[in-house]
């Protein structure tokens, strides 16, 4: 499998180039709009083809490149039916399972940071958006967000992975790059410790964290799959 990882650094996203060796057909998961020209030079530079863009959840802190990759490649907008995006493409469920050339991409749905998150399995990886992060997790207090729910998403669709089972998340503030189901389920600040449902619950009832800066630009951008015209036009 061909993998790269991108980091947009004003909102701290991680993005990843998932591809077939043998199709050259490629996926990006989490494509920021600002840094397009990265991801069209990378799918150039390797003779890619990209079929999909696979969002983890529609997204509070950055316009997704959704819209703008489909336009200038053809590719498909892949969005979870209940995000709130019904511009996608493919709205896909859990279980759900995407060919990449030889790749196989499962979709896992992990509700709970917002209520159309999803994870995708891929091989020994698993890219968990928001829901689970490096010894952390998203937030829970907006978007139709449920601290009980992303408890038992991550405990459910996540930590019943094996131990090495690789972590790549959406969002990191401190400069980690990946981790394992194994090291999250043992120290993960937020989830580790064998933590209970309910201390989860009243532990993120009680973080007290302040507003999303793009909320109010990315939110509604993202619901038309990153289309500012659509956006525009609708408020």
């Amino acid at each position: 499998m061909i993998f790269e990882q991108f980091f947009e650094p004003v909102s701290s996203t991680f993005t990843y180039l998932l591809a077939c060796e043998k199709t050259r057909q490629a996926v990006l998961i989490d494509p920021v709009e600002s840094e397009t020209a990265r991801y069209l030079a990378a799918l150039r530079e390797r003779s890619l083809s990209l079929v999909y863009t696979l969002e983890t959840h529609v997204h509070a802190d950055h316009v997704t490149a959704a819209d703008t990759l489909r336009k200038r490649l053809g590719s498909k907008s892949v969005v979870h039916r209940d995000a709130g995006a019904m511009c996608g493409d493919l709205l896909v469920t859990d279980g759900i399972h995407l060919a990449v050339g030889l790749l196989d991409i499962e979709v896992r749905y992990t509700p709970g940071h917002t209520n159309g998150c999803v994870s995708y399995y891929v091989g020994n990886s698993i890219f968990t958006g928001d829901a689970l992060l490096i010894d952390g997790c998203g937030r829970t207090d907006f978007q139709q967000g449920d601290a009980g729910q992303l408890y038992d998403s991550i405990h459910n669709k996540i930590f019943t992975l094996p131990d090495d089972t690789l972590v790549y998340p959406g969002h990191d503030y401190r400069g980690n790059k990946v981790s394992s189901v194994g090291h999250e389920k043992r120290e993960n600040q937020r989830l580790g410790r064998a933590i209970s449902r309910d201390a989860f619950i009243d532990l993120m009832a009680n973080l007290k964290l302040a507003y999303p800066k793009q909320i109010d630009v990315a939110l509604p951008a993202n619901q038309a799959c990153g289309n500012t015209t659509l956006k525009q036009s609708a408020s």
